[in-house]
């Protein structure tokens, strides 16, 4: 059984445990900053599509003071966690938080400069997958930008063992790496590097190129 990402427990211990789990979690972010200093216009309206606990929103609410943010999550439990971030900061009616998926989206055709898919998309079973990313495209405009970052399916048991002692050395223990391996069928729905640009392209993205790899976890800029 997959993780319950409306369970109190597994979210309140989300932002410790996923540091454990993500090789370069924080190094990522960091690129992801950069890419949007680097693209993004004064009052860019960005997407944040799967929000979690608040923590990419929260790093991007101070860094890009004029931008405003939808940030959505079907899980009721992460969207509570997200809003307690915000609870004393000024300007917060910058964020409108949903509790949905991507179907929330069908009021913002054409509406975002840039949307952010970070540890979603892989969680997805394909039918999910081919709808999320659809209605993230419909949702941007012309010439905005999706950033996506995902694990993809390993291609031969050594890659498996790689990322078992990367966890380790992040934090896990030995018997803990061990259940995450043998809960990845449980908890992923992998799919190759090479199916996840097809299928973005499918979605109506017409390029798509790599900002970064760890391990099996690649991170792919996908522009209308």
């Amino acid at each position: 059984m997959a993780k319950d990402f409306n369970h109190p427990k597994v979210v309140e211990k989300y932002d410790e445990h996923i540091r454990c789990l993500i090789p370069g979690y924080e190094l990522v972010h960091l690129q992801i900053q950069s890419i949007l200093k680097a693209r993004l216009k004064d009052q860019a309206k960005i997407l944040i599509a799967g929000c979690g606990t608040g923590y990419e929103l929260e790093y991007l609410f101070e860094q890009f003071p004029t931008a405003s943010f939808v940030a959505f999550d079907p899980s009721e439990q992460m969207i509570r966690n997200a809003q307690r971030r915000f609870q004393h900061k000024k300007d917060s009616s910058r964020i409108k938080f949903i509790v949905g998926d991507t179907s929330s989206l069908t009021a913002y055709k054409n509406q975002f400069d840039v949307a952010l898919a970070i540890l979603v998309s892989h969680f997805l079973v394909a039918t999910e997958k081919k709808r999320y990313f659809k209605e993230i495209f419909n949702s941007v405009n012309d010439p905005g930008f999706l950033i996506s970052y995902d694990l993809m399916k390993f291609q031969n048991p050594v890659q498996i063992q790689q990322l078992q002692h990367l966890t380790q050395s992040l934090g896990l223990s030995e018997k803990q790496s061990e259940a995450m391996v043998e809960r990845l069928d449980d908890d992923f729905h992998l799919i190759t590097i090479d199916d996840m640009q097809q299928l973005l392209r499918n979605s109506g993205f017409h390029r798509t190129e790599y900002f970064t790899q760890i391990s099996n976890f690649y991170g792919i800029i996908s522009e209308q």
